[in-house]
């Protein structure tokens, strides 16, 4: 008897020195086990019972099988009814509904907010049902998960916090970044989204809070573009912040010291970027929401030499460019007349000059590419900033900004001058797109519109593409009933249709940047490209403005719906592949050499695209002792 009790205790402390490697987080990442599901080739874990129930990379909830339950000894620790995903996401839906009120955290907090909570918890405990149901109700879900939401969730974050997602570099971090990396469990990533968060959104400085963004952005990578969620980074690089009532809140998360700047500013930047591609050479880094002033300055700095890109100056500018060449088609023209264009922009920032870079470029190109089309294609744009319109005569413009100031003798001509306003511009000009990228919200007032319906185009653009809602430049209600029914609207946060009466509709195109970005990083992902080319982006931007039918670009609709944002991502990330192939900058990607790929026909690229694409599957999972 003694020796069955003597038995006993020995099992009781192997199994308590078991619970206790188990259950030590740090002892969790170390056997954490990222292996990538391929195909139906089942899944290796190195933990089971509770600690696989508790991973929301492997947890499957009620739809584990039997063998399952047996194979990773969850047998008694689920309900004994196996569901089907189907089933899991009918309770989660139904659970949705009836939570979506009592998950209000007060009468203030708006019903966004509380599906965006809701939804974060299925996201911390199940990852392939969150991407189930985000995909499968991408249209609904993306304005929570992305913008305008996630603006609200940023400015909230310190009270939405729960549990960490993603790596924190800080400016006390300086000197560690190259070890610090390796903190992050997996041994593959194939994409970050960095943001500093010094301009979220048209919401300004909101500190480390802007990691929300970050988290947002790569929720539509998964959803997308189908990269894998395991090979995935959410980054915030906490410089310090210069809002006061964060340096003032005892309860802020991040560094309470004012932002660096100048040289050490970028020397914390340099070692980022050297340590993430030092342990993942061939990661994809997109910068987000950085201020304007270091957004150009790092992009230059970067982009010859790592995989990178910036969304708010490149990803914006294809959409934009996507969108004035759809609207050239609505007005019945041929896309190669976009050179003939007249564009009033309001806005100098980041995504304003941007926009401006990219459009000039696609001007020139289509007027032969050469030196002297690309310096007439510039006297096709008047820019107006919080000061007016920007001239030659203008001191201290930004340098970024200078290319498109108008000359002196130009302007008078119109009579216009320098620092005139908006009203003013716009009614001198007569243009055939008013594109709005200033942050300010209801900056198209009535005289700015009332002043575009002298527009010389049958058809003429209103773009409001500032971001959240608040920040647009006008609604649509506003563009149609001031300036007409043929009016073309896009926005750059979701709106309404507008029902204009005798069975009219006025469509509101969203020219989110979610119809680009998850494109230019699965088609530089695929194709290896060693760098992301302006052809790259180019060619985003040209198959985007193609994926509308003519008979969809008559009736106004510029972009497409949401709800195909799989599809239009395919084709986007093969126009992309296809470019970097002919640029020569195709390397391959894993048993596709740069060989094999140049090789491929349309078809067969977008086939091959298709086909690297996750899905949220379960996979099956088999314990293996480590």
């Amino acid at each position: 008897m003694s020796n069955f009790s003597g038995q006993i205790r020995a099992f009781s402390t192997l199994m308590r020195h078991l619970r206790q490697r188990f259950s030590h987080p740090a002892r969790l990442l170390q056997v954490h086990c990222y292996t990538t599901t391929e195909g139906n080739r089942p899944t290796i874990v190195h933990k089971r019972s509770l600690d696989i129930l508790h991973d929301p990379w492997f947890n499957k909830g009620t739809a584990f099988s039997m063998t399952e339950r047996d194979r990773l000894d969850l047998r008694g620790l689920l309900p004994p009814n196996v569901m089907s995903t189907e089933q899991q996401i009918e309770r989660f839906m139904v659970d949705l509904k009836r939570l979506q009120q009592q998950a209000r955290d007060g009468p203030s907090d708006p019903y966004a907010l509380a599906k965006w909570r809701i939804l974060n918890r299925l996201h911390d405990r199940n990852e392939t049902m969150y991407y189930k149901v985000l995909i499968a109700n991408i249209k609904e879900y993306a304005p929570i998960v992305y913008t305008p939401t996630v603006g609200l969730v940023c400015q909230n974050y310190g009270g939405l916090f729960r549990r960490p997602r993603g790596m924190y570099f800080s400016a006390a971090d300086r000197g560690e970044m190259m070890s610090m990396v390796y903190n992050w469990p997996a041994e593959q990533v194939d994409m970050i989204v960095v943001t500093d968060g010094s301009r979220i959104l048209g919401l300004g400085d909101l500190g480390v809070q802007g990691i929300g963004i970050a988290i947002g952005k790569l929720d539509l990578y998964v959803a997308a573009a189908g990269i894998n969620p395991q090979r995935v980074l959410p980054v915030m690089i906490d410089v310090g912040t210069n809002n006061e009532k964060l340096l003032n809140d005892p309860l802020y998360l991040g560094l309470q010291q004012h932002r660096l700047d100048g040289d050490e500013y970028i020397a914390v930047i340099d070692e980022f970027m050297e340590a993430v591609f030092s342990r993942w050479p061939h990661v994809i880094v997109q910068f987000e929401d950085f201020q304007s002033k270091w957004a150009f300055k790092l992009l230059q700095r970067y982009r010859n030499t790592y995989r990178m890109f910036n969304d708010d100056v490149q990803g914006t500018a294809g959409v934009a460019i996507a969108g004035l060449l759809g609207a050239v088609r609505a007005q019945g023209r041929s896309m190669i007349d976009f050179p003939k264009q007249k564009i009033v922009v309001a806005g100098a920032g980041s995504a304003g000059i941007g926009v401006l870079n990219a459009a000039r470029k696609t001007m020139a190109r289509m007027l032969g590419d050469t030196e002297t089309a690309f310096d007439s294609a510039r006297s096709q744009f008047w820019v107006v900033d919080a000061k007016g319109l920007i001239t030659e005569e203008r001191q201290n413009t930004d340098l970024e900004a200078q290319p498109f100031a108008r000359k002196v003798k130009e302007v008078n001509r119109q009579g216009l001058g320098e620092g005139a306003n908006l009203v003013e511009v716009v009614r001198e000009v007569k243009p055939d797109v008013l594109l709005g990228l200033s942050a300010v919200g209801g900056l198209f007032s009535k005289e700015v519109l009332e002043a575009m319906k002298s527009s010389t185009s049958t058809r003429p653009a209103i773009f409001a593409m500032s971001n959240p809602t608040k920040n647009a430049e006008c609604t649509p209600e506003e563009a149609f009933s001031i300036v007409g029914e043929n009016v073309i609207f896009a926005s750059g946060s979701p709106f309404k249709d507008v029902d204009l009466g005798n069975g009219h509709i006025g469509h509101c195109n969203q020219g989110n940047n979610m119809y680009l970005f998850p494109g230019i990083g699965l088609g530089t992902l695929l194709s290896g490209s060693r760098i992301i080319s302006d052809g790259m982006l180019q060619a985003a931007a040209e198959c985007l403005a193609a994926y509308m039918t003519e008979e969809e670009v008559f009736k106004g609709v510029i972009y497409p719906s949401i709800s195909s944002i799989r599809d239009i991502t395919k084709e986007v990330a093969a126009a992309v592949v296809k470019e970097a192939i002919e640029e020569d900058l195709a390397e391959g990607y894993r048993d596709m050499d740069a060989r094999e790929l140049g090789r491929l026909s349309q078809d067969e690229i977008v086939e091959y695209v298709e086909k690297n694409m996750w899905t949220p599957e379960y996979p099956t999972l088999v314990y293996k002792d480590h």
